[in-house]
């Protein structure tokens, strides 16, 4: 069993979609929330705790009209068995006893 049922709709990461460059956005909320997007995250997945960060606020009606619109791609949280632990990283780490280590650094990262 899940911990987390993904019908829910209970989305927690966004992005915007750049596949959509130009759409029709009548909500003047969600043109300025776009806006902010685009200056504060440009490409990169972003969590609703970041639009707090980065000062947004009431933005919840306005993030939903760029969803709909498909300017936003909205993402489900990851979900595994209920009471496991569930991360996501950028890197593959290999967990020894007495160690970590990285093994996909480079030398770019």
């Amino acid at each position: 069993q899940l911990a987390c049922p993904l019908d829910l709709g209970c989305h927690s990461v966004y992005m915007r979609s750049w596949e959509v460059p130009h759409a029709n956005i009548r909500l003047p909320r969600a043109r300025q929330l776009l806006s902010s997007i685009e200056r504060n995250f440009g490409t990169l997945p972003f969590c609703r705790r970041y639009l707090d960060r980065v000062g947004e606020t009431k933005y919840l009606l306005a993030l939903k009209n760029l969803v709909d619109a498909g300017v936003v791609t909205d993402y489900p949280p990851l979900c595994d068995v209920k009471g496991s632990y569930v991360a996501q990283y950028e890197h593959t780490v290999l967990l020894r006893p007495t160690c970590k280590e990285i093994l996909t650094r480079g030398d770019d990262y």
